[in-house]
């Protein structure tokens, strides 16, 4: 499976689509309001079956979700389900059942099957209408969804879900495996002796404009043209943030899956660091630069390897195996009372973690 993205261009048409995609917020807060009254008049979870069948029936009374195809209601409905249910598997480590959303704030519709036809070019058909997309690459395989993606901007997206055969590229061998610790001061400590310890703190660097938009915004009337201008300066500035990490972040994916075929990382409740160091480690995005390391990795034919969190990598000792009983977050060097190596703290759990990452690559085969 492959997912390819392409931005339509801008025309007057395109409120046809700004229009279905508020109208399916509405379906969306609907079934989200169907789903807690049922559960308190009768205790029970709505079937997902039930709730299609039920909006298909409203459909016929309600010419404005109409706009949204039967598909895409069904996409709604079934996204819903699964919400609940990761719900109900994981409501003691803070997840939250599914909520109502602001229908300007809503963001996509997916078509399936059905509801849209490539006429070849950069012109597809949504519906009745036929729109232009910037065609920057070939669409290889067979389409398994469309999606309508809004921008806070305003701007339309096409993501596109195609099948093809797995594709890798041709990559250099280099039988090399390495572990990698994150922090907050340096991003990442490599067991191979190096440290990536320059990663940009990208919205602490916008975090005076961003104020001021924030503050422009703030003094503009509600629901005047000039308030709408100062939201979409401020969703530019926010925006520009996230297109520079992400870029930093691609590049340093490439480099690191170019230098060793298996990559190993702890797993971390960044969660909970985020109750503790707050801002920073959102802006330091470890699981946004994961996602795409994954990503590369998988196109390159290398393996990304999770060590358990409760792994005391920073503890154990990565010359002799012995391990502390306790270590402050002050303590950044420490002696072995065993052997009496000097351990960096940092350095110490990127080579336990390569230890224990190996281990799980090689056992899985």
């Amino acid at each position: 499976m492959k997912t390819l993205q392409f931005k339509l261009y801008q025309h007057k048409r395109n409120r046809y689509l700004k229009r279905t995609i508020n109208a399916a917020g509405r379906i969306y807060n609907h079934c989200v309001a169907l789903h807690k009254r049922y559960y308190r008049m009768w205790g029970k979870h709505l079937n997902c079956a039930r709730l299609q069948k039920h909006i298909a029936k409203l459909r016929k009374r309600n010419p404005w979700w109409l706009q949204v195809g039967s598909q895409a209601v069904q996409d709604i409905c079934q996204r819903i389900e699964k919400a609940y249910q990761l719900f109900f598997k994981h409501n003691k480590k803070g997840v939250r059942p599914p909520n109502f959303k602001k229908t300007k704030k809503y963001k996509s519709f997916t078509l399936k099957q059905a509801g849209y036809k490539f006429l070849g070019g950069n012109r597809v058909r949504i519906g009745n209408k036929v729109y232009q997309y910037w065609n920057s690459r070939p669409i290889e395989g067979q389409v398994k969804t469309v999606t309508i993606k809004r921008t806070p901007l305003g701007e339309l997206f096409m993501v596109v879900t195609v099948d093809t055969p797995s594709e890798v590229e041709v990559k250099t061998e280099t039988g090399k495996i390495a572990g990698f610790d994150f922090g907050l001061k340096t991003f990442l400590t490599c067991s191979e002796g190096f440290k990536i310890d320059d990663a940009p703190l990208f919205f602490k660097q916008s975090l005076k404009a961003v104020r001021q938009a924030n503050r422009e915004l703030s003094r503009k009337q509600k629901g005047s043209a000039n308030r709408e201008r100062a939201r979409l300066n401020l969703a530019r500035k926010h925006e520009e943030i996230a297109h520079r990490r992400r870029d930093w972040f691609w590049k340093l994916a490439h480099k690191l899956t170019n230098q060793f075929d298996v990559l190993c990382f702890e797993t971390l409740n960044l969660k909970a660091m985020q109750r503790l160091w707050g801002r920073k480690v959102s802006d330091l995005a470890f699981r946004e630069f994961l996602q795409i390391l994954e990503w590369v990795a998988m196109k390159k034919g290398k393996r990304v390897v999770y060590v358990d969190r409760w792994f005391p990598s920073s503890k154990t000792c990565s010359s002799c195996g012995h391990v502390l009983e306790e270590l402050s977050l002050e303590t950044r060097h420490w002696r072995c009372p065993a052997c009496s190596a000097e351990n960096d703290r940092d350095e110490n759990a990127a080579v336990n973690i390569k230890m224990a990452g190996a281990v799980v690559h090689f056992s899985a085969g």
